[in-house]
């Protein structure tokens, strides 16, 4: 079965403008996804997840290693077949200013095909982004979330099955953000990959199937969300946190946090009572995304 996307060993550095040693955006990346998969690149801005976003693409190459989209690398003299078969969405929507979103539509399907097909695609990609009510509207004068799904139905049009999507959830409400992941969801029931990034990746454990962590360049995790999340996490609140947190905790705006594990509750705050801290309050919460950025570890099995 072909790989939808592959990375071996892959770095990529950039110079700066005016010498010095390289910027190091992917140290080592190693990783390969499902058809049908939809995983999240979770990490800190700068972490190097718009970068992995554009090798898969195809606008970047690496330094090292290989990337291959469906068996083979998205540049090269097979670049342009490849990168049919990949979209990309960047974070920010541009669009002409002067198109209306079945203009934008239907100058993307044209890349694929022509006449009466060219205009189905559209058509399609249309109902995808559920931007029916809009096609006469100026692309450039959308709102954010209406934009951020024309970017979506641009990434997807022709059947593709690659989509890397940059961010799409910054900047949305609530609702916003559950239609978006209706959209992907259909798009991964159809055998799409999806592959998407997030700095901030609370709400999304409804989506993702497997989750990839980035520090400072580097892959430290790569896991099933259902290994990473479940779990329970002690929140202790305090007048006064300490400067060094008892072994196992980490500091929090409120406080102390700690992975319980097999561990009871009441044994980790037995810990902070022993080190003699001043608990005002407590309570137990299932772990979420957003805490896979903060943990220590710096490797979870496949």
């Amino acid at each position: 079965m072909t790989i939808p996307l592959q990375f071996r060993g892959v770095r990529r550095a950039f110079r700066r403008r005016f010498g010095g040693p390289p910027i190091v955006a992917i140290a080592d990346a190693t990783f390969e996804l499902a058809a049908g998969e939809i995983a999240c690149l979770v990490g800190a801005a700068g972490a190097g997840k718009t970068t992995v976003l554009r090798l898969g693409a195809g606008l970047l190459r690496p330094d090292t290693g290989v990337v291959h989209v469906a068996g083979a690398p998205p540049y090269g003299p097979h670049g342009p077949v490849v990168r049919r078969l990949a979209g990309f969405a960047p974070r920010d929507p541009v669009f002409p200013p002067a198109f209306t979103v079945r203009e934008v539509l239907e100058y993307c399907a044209r890349r694929h095909t022509a006449g009466r097909d060219a205009r189905s695609l559209a058509r399609d990609a249309t109902e995808l982004a559920g931007l029916e009510a809009s096609v006469s509207c100026r692309a450039a004068a959308l709102g954010l979330a209406a934009a951020r799904r024309l970017m979506l139905a641009q990434c997807a049009l022709g059947g593709r099955r690659l989509l890397l999507v940059d961010e799409p959830f910054a900047g949305l409400d609530a609702i916003s953000r559950r239609d978006l992941c209706d959209r992907l969801q259909r798009c991964a029931a159809a055998g799409a990959t999806v592959l998407l990034s997030s700095a901030d990746p609370v709400g999304l454990e409804r989506l993702v199937d497997r989750v990839l962590v980035l520090r400072a360049g580097r892959l430290v995790r790569d896991a099933p969300a259902t290994v990473l999340l479940g779990g329970r996490v002690l929140e202790v609140i305090m007048d006064a946190p300490p400067r060094d947190p008892p072994p196992g905790f980490r500091l929090t705006a409120t406080g102390l946090e700690t992975d319980l594990g097999h561990r009871s509750a009441e044994a980790a705050l037995a810990l902070c009572r022993a080190h003699r801290l001043g608990i005002r309050a407590s309570r137990v919460r299932l772990k979420g995304l957003d805490d896979v950025l903060f943990d220590p570890l710096e490797a979870v099995p496949r």
